[in-house]
C-alpha cells in the first residue's frame, strides 16, 4: 500500500491468519483485546474469527482449537469525502489518499449473522468511542 498498490487477497490472508493467532492467544490467556484493521471483506472477518480453517484448506488435529472467537466488529461508516479529508491530514501514514477508492471498491459491509455494530464517522470522536464502549460492555 505504501507503494500505491492496493493489497489483494493473497497479500492479506497470511496477515489475517497471524492476527487470528494473536487473538486466539489472548483469548487462551483470558485477556481482552482490541484489534484495529481494515477487514473489508466478509472472508477477512471470517478468517479473524475462525483462522485458516475459514479458508477451507486446513483441519485442526486438536478438537476445540478452531472454535470461533467471539469478536465484535466495529464498522466505521462514513462518506468518501469525509474519509478523504481525514486521510489528507495524516502525516507519515502508509496509505496514500489515491488508494481510498480501492478500499471502498473492496468493501463488503458486515451483515447478519456477523457480530457487528456500525458507527457513523460523522459523529465526534468522543461519541464514537462511547458508542463502541456501550456495545462492548452491553454484549
Amino acid at each position: 500500500m505504501a507503494a500505491g498498490i492496493p493489497l489483494n487477497d493473497e497479500d492479506r490472508i497470511p496477515w489475517l491468519c497471524a492476527l487470528h493467532d494473536i487473538l486466539r492467544r489472548e483469548e487462551s490467556s483470558r485477556q481482552d483485546a482490541v484489534l484495529a484493521c481494515s477487514a473489508l471483506k466478509k472472508i477477512y472477518r471470517h478468517i479473524l474469527v475462525s483462522g485458516a480453517s475459514a479458508i477451507g484448506n486446513t483441519q485442526s488435529e486438536n478438537p476445540g482449537e478452531n472454535a470461533a472467537l467471539n469478536i465484535l466488529f466495529v464498522h466505521l461508516d462514513g462518506p468518501t469525502d469525509l474519509i478523504a479529508r481525514r486521510l489528507e491530514k495524516r502525516r507519515g501514514h502508509f496509505m496514500p489518499l489515491k488508494l481510498l477508492q480501492s478500499q471502498f471498491d473492496a468493501l463488503e459491509p458486515p451483515t447478519a449473522p456477523e457480530n457487528f455494530i456500525t458507527v457513523s464517522l460523522e459523529k465526534s470522536l468522543p461519541e464514537i468511542v462511547l458508542e463502541i464502549e456501550k456495545a462492548i460492555f452491553s454484549g
